[in-house]
Order: structure tokens, then sequence, then C-alpha cells
């Protein structure tokens, strides 16, 4: 349902977007609206002077409550029930395999921000995402509890297939239908009834070659994409169509993209993300990392200035491997002048 506060936040662009019946409101009340796209409702109306307002008989207020009362009818009669978007998760501590409690309290995480799991292999990075994607309410192995917005989660997300609260993106991406990436991502964006198809599938194919090593074409057959070539189209996909609001990454050091452009991407589409990785450099990436140890969380670091400047020492380091690797594949001599 949406409120006066809300309707002071939406454009009109955002209006007709997000509810498309509205253009009917606007045409009946004679309300001519196309130059002003970038403007609220509210500060369409203030456009209007006092001879314009006395002359067509325009009341404002009653305008205002008008359009909610319509948009929330409208959401009603058509069955439509609005998501709360989320904008924090929150992991309440529990505790590890020998039953020791996580040495934190709760670590909340917003929009756009990335947090780095690390620790050995086998102690419990996987778990955590489990626990995450599950919603867990002190039912799982480790005892603890994830909120969203602070709040309890609705049962939705974890009983609901329709409702995803989570996008997971594994080490291996291995398609098997028989589909050109046109045809996957066709099907993908008619799920999501996307009005403007053809846009979505370009933006989506582009964001996909800006990741991989090699580009490929939208008529490839995606069962003859690479290992990298793949998964630059998941992480593009999931970026840019998919509606889960978190995205879970299981290690992405290996996968033949380029993690930093990829990470970039998730985030500027406001998503939260939460990679498990042995890789110093995609830790440092992070706004914090999650240390696991025997099972539980040992402690939450909060990348510092320090740990800023030698990634930048890091990603030089990166620069040189990747230039090697491109040589190799060129069939090219490794020689001190490679940079």
């Amino acid at each position: 349902m949406i409120n006066r506060q809300q309707l002071e936040k939406l454009t009109i662009n955002e209006l007709e977007s997000k509810y498309p019946f509205i253009i009917t409101f606007f045409t009946d009340n004679k309300l001519d609206v196309e130059d002003y796209s970038d403007d609220t409702f509210i500060e369409y109306l203030e456009h209007f002077t006092e001879e314009d307002i006395e002359e067509w008989a325009i009341d404002t207020s009653k305008l205002i409550e008008d359009i909610i009362i319509y948009i929330n009818r409208m959401l009603e009669f058509l069955g439509i029930k609005e998501d709360k978007s989320v904008d924090s998760l929150t992991i309440i501590a529990g505790h590890d395999k020998s039953g020791n409690d996580e040495g934190f309290g709760e670590i909340t995480i917003n929009k756009s921000e990335i947090i780095s799991i690390v620790g050995p292999t086998g102690s419990g990075k996987s778990r955590l995402l489990a626990d995450i994607e599950w919603t867990a309410m002190k039912d799982t192995p480790t005892g603890r509890s994830i909120l969203i917005n602070g709040e309890e989660p609705d049962k939705k997300w974890r009983f609901s297939s329709g409702n995803k609260l989570v996008a997971q993106l594994s080490q291996n991406m291995n398609f098997v239908m028989d589909l050109t990436a046109n045809e996957f991502l066709e099907l993908h964006a008619k799920s999501r009834m996307v009005e403007n198809e053809e846009e979505v599938i370009k933006k989506i194919i582009e964001a996909a070659n800006n990741l991989a090593g090699e580009k490929f074409e939208l008529d490839t057959p995606i069962t003859s994409l690479s290992g990298g070539q793949s998964r630059a189209l998941m992480i593009a996909d999931t970026a840019i169509l998919s509606t889960s609001p978190i995205v879970l990454i299981d290690e992405i050091e290996n996968a033949g993209i380029d993690r930093k452009k990829a990470l970039n991407l998730l985030v500027s589409k406001e998503k939260i993300v939460l990679m498990a990785t042995h890789d110093p450099s995609l830790a440092l990436m992070a706004d914090k990392r999650i240390v696991i140890k025997n099972g539980g969380i040992h402690k939450v670091i909060k990348t510092g200035k320090e740990e800023k400047e030698m990634l930048l020492e890091l990603e030089k380091m990166d620069k040189v491997i990747k230039a090697m690797r491109t040589s190799l594949r060129k069939g090219e001599l490794i020689t001190n002048s490679v940079n």
C-alpha cells in the first residue's frame, strides 16, 4: 500500500513504471504530466498558478488524496501485494561446533555493502551462507538468527518459492538447457514480466561481456559457454534482472571473470553481497570480513585504511599476473617486460 510519504519520494516516471495503471488516472483527470516525468506528483501540482487553479477548479489536496486511494484500490483489485524492500540484514550470534558463544553480538549489513567470509576449508563458511538463505531462527546447527530490516523475517522468505530473498552463485555454473543466451534471458525476462525486454537483455549481455575474459554473442548456445562466460552471464543476470535483494557468492576467485567489476556491478544495483573467499584481494575489497573458526563466527573485522592501501598493491600484482596469463594464451614468452 502507498501513503503520502512514499508519494512524495516517487517521480512521475517512477510512478508510471511501478504502477502502469496510473496513466489512466492522469488521463481521466486531464492531467498533462508528459513534461514533468522527473518531478514528483506533488511537485507537478505545485506548477499550477493560482489562475490555473481557479480557472480549471483544481483541488490539489483532493488530487493527492485521490491518487493514493486509486493506487491502493487498483493494487487490491489486481491482487498485487507490494513487498517491503530489504534495506538491511542482521546476523545474531549463535555458537560454534563446541557450543561456545560466537565472538560477536550481532552484525548488520546494509544495502550496497560487501561482506567477505573467510576461514579454513571446512570451517563453516557455507553454513553461514545457508543460515542466511534459510533465514535461520535459532533452528539450525549454529543457533543463529537472521533479521530482515531489523525484524523477524516473514515466513514467505523461507517457505515460498515465489519470493526469493537470496540469489546464490556457486563456483560451478554449468548449463544443461539447449538454448541460446538470448533465449535463456528471454525466458527469465518473461517470468519477471519485464516490459522493455530487448533493452534489458542487451544490458545483461553487455554487462556479462564486460566481466568475461572472452566475449560471446546473443546467439551463442549456453551449453557452449566457458566457465567464466557462464559465471559472467549469471552475475549480470542476477544484478540486472533478479529481484533477490541478497546475493551469496561461494568462491568467485577462480571463475575466470573480472572480480572487481562483478562486485561493483552487484552493489551498484543495491544488492547486499556476501562472499565466501580465500582470496586476499577479494577479502579486502569488502567493507567488513567475517572470520569463521570451528563452525562459528570468530570475529568481525572492518577493512581499515592500511588494508585498503595493501589492496592497491595486490591489484598491481593481479594486473601483472593477468598480463602473464594473456601472454601464455597467445603463445608468447614470459619476460620481465610483462606488466
